[in-house]
C-alpha cells in the first residue's frame, strides 16, 4: 500500500486586496509607492540634537526592523546636527518640520532623505510653497504633507466645526495643489485622527481623491495596548481595501515597540513574509498539560528566528494533531506526553518535560535546512508558505 502524506501542500499566498495604484516616490533607497512593498516607520524620541543619542536608537530601531524613521526638528540646535544624523543612519531620515519654514530648507539642505512638514502650523506656510518646491526638487527630496486632526488650519476648523474625515482631506488637497502649481509632485500624504473611524473614512476619501502614495498613521494612539488596537484595526480596514503604502504605529512606548506591531500587522495581512509564527490556542479545560508554559518557553527559545516558521503548540487532542499536522512544526499534547509533528508527520512521542527542548532542537534543523536551500528571512513585501510559526492550543 502507497503511504499518503498528511503533510498540507504548498498554496500560494494571495494578496488580501489588489493594491491602489499610486505614485511612486523614493524615500532615500526605499521606494514608497507604485506597488512596492508597505513600509514601516517610526520615529525617533530621542533630542536631535544629541547626535550620539539620536544615532544609537536609530540603531536600535534598524535592528527591530524599521525601514524609514522621522527625527523632530524644533530648533536650530536640532536643524544643525541633520546632517550628521542623515550621512551615518543606516536606514532613510526624515525631517519632521513644524512652526517654522527655515527648517524645512535647512533639512533639504542637510541631505534628508524627505521632509515632512505640517501646513497647519507653519507660519505663512502657502507663501513658502513655491521656495520650498524648488529646493526639494533641486536636491531631488520628496515631502510628505502631513495632516493632523489635533493642528488642523482654522480656516478648516472654523468650516466644518471639527477635524472631519472631509477637513482633514481638503486640507491636504489643498497644499498639494500647491505644490502642483509648481509642477512639484514628488509628495506623499497623511491625513491622522485619534478616531480609527475618521482616519479610516478620510482616508478612504483620500484615497479615491488623488494617486499620491499615502502614510497610514492613527495619531495619539495612546499606550502599547490600545494603541496597538486601535493601529490594528484602522490599518487592517485600509490595507484590506488596497490602501496604504508606509505605515507608522503611534504609540506611547518605546519606538521598536511601535516597529515591531507594524511588522506584525502586515505579516498578519500577508503584505510581507512572516518569520516565526506561533500559534497558540487561549486553552481551555480539555488542555492536559501547561499551554501557557509551553508557549512562552518556546518562544523565548526561538526568540530571534528569521526564517518562515510555523510552529504550532497544541495542549489537547480535540484540535491540536489538526494545528500541528498543519505547522511546519508542532506538538499536539495530552497524557504527560506529546507528539511532534515536522511537515505533517509525526516523527516522535516524547514526554511532557521534553517537549520545548524537542520543539526547539527541531526548529533549529528546519531552519538549517530551509538557510541551506535559500529560503529568505522574512523580507518587506515578499510572502511565503513556509514560515516559522508556532501554534499553541
Amino acid at each position: 500500500m502507497t503511504a499518503i502524506s498528511l503533510g498540507v501542500p504548498e498554496v500560494p499566498v494571495r494578496p488580501i486586496a489588489e493594491r491602489r495604484l499610486s505614485r511612486r516616490i523614493q524615500v532615500g533607497p526605499v521606494a514608497v509607492g507604485g506597488g512596492t512593498p508597505v513600509s514601516v516607520q517610526s520615529m525617533t524620541t530621542t533630542r536631535t540634537s544629541d547626535i550620539g543619542a539620536t544615532l544609537q536608537q536609530i540603531a536600535e530601531l534598524t535592528a527591530s526592523g524599521c525601514q524609514i524613521v522621522r527625527v523632530a526638528c524644533p530648533t536650530q540646535d536640532d536643524a544643525d546636527a541633520l546632517a550628521t544624523i542623515a550621512r551615518k543612519s543606516q536606514i532613510p531620515v526624515i525631517a519632521d518640520i513644524h512652526f517654522q519654514p527655515k527648517y524645512v530648507f535647512a533639512a533639504i539642505e542637510a541631505g534628508c532623505a524627505a521632509v515632512r512638514v505640517n501646513p497647519g502650523n507653519i507660519k505663512q506656510f502657502d507663501d513658502k510653497v513655491k521656495e520650498i518646491a524648488r529646493a526639494a526638487r533641486d536636491h531631488g527630496t520628496p515631502i510628505r504633507i502631513g495632516v493632523n486632526a489635533g493642528s488642523l488650519d482654522k480656516r478648516l476648523l472654523k468650516k466644518y466645526g471639527r477635524a472631519t474625515p472631509e477637513a482633514l482631506v481638503e486640507s491636504a488637497l489643498w497644499e498639494a495643489s500647491l505644490f502642483e502649481e509648481h509642477d512639484f509632485r514628488d509628495i506623499k500624504i497623511s491625513v491622522k485622527h485619534n478616531d480609527p473611524v475618521v482616519m479610516v473614512n478620510a482616508y478612504r476619501q483620500l484615497a479615491a481623491a488623488c494617486d499620491y502614495p499615502l502614510h497610514l498613521g492613527v495619531t495619539e494612539a495612546g499606550p502599547a495596548f490600545q494603541g496597538t488596537i486601535k493601529s490594528a484595526v484602522a490599518f487592517g480596514a485600509l490595507l484590506s481595501e488596497g490602501i496604504g503604502d508606509t505605515i507608522r504605529v503611534s504609540l506611547s512606548a518605546p519606538p521598536a515597540e511601535e516597529v515591531k506591531v507594524g511588522i506584525q500587522i502586515l505579516e498578519s495581512l500577508g503584505l510581507r513574509q512572516r518569520r516565526l509564527e506561533i500559534v497558540s490556542c487561549p486553552s481551555c479545560g480539555r488542555a492536559q498539560v501547561d499551554v501557557y508554559k509551553l508557549a512562552d518557553e518556546v518562544t523565548a527559545g526561538l526568540e530571534g528566528m528569521e526564517v518562515p516558521l510555523r510552529v504550532a503548540v497544541m495542549g489537547c487532542v480535540v484540535n491540536g494533531p489538526g494545528e500541528a499536522r498543519e505547522a511546519d512544526l508542532g506538538v499536539a499534547s495530552g497524557n504527560g506526553k506529546g507528539q511532534i509533528f515536522v511537515k505533517g508527520e509525526v516523527i516522535k512521542t516524547v514526554p511532557e518535560s521534553k517537549i520545548v527542548e524537542t520543539l526547539i532542537e527541531e526548529a533549529m534543523k528546519i531552519a538549517e535546512q530551509m538557510e541551506a536551500n535559500g529560503v529568505a528571512s522574512g523580507e518587506p513585501g515578499s510572502t511565503a508558505s513556509g514560515k516559522p510559526s508556532v501554534t499553541v492550543s
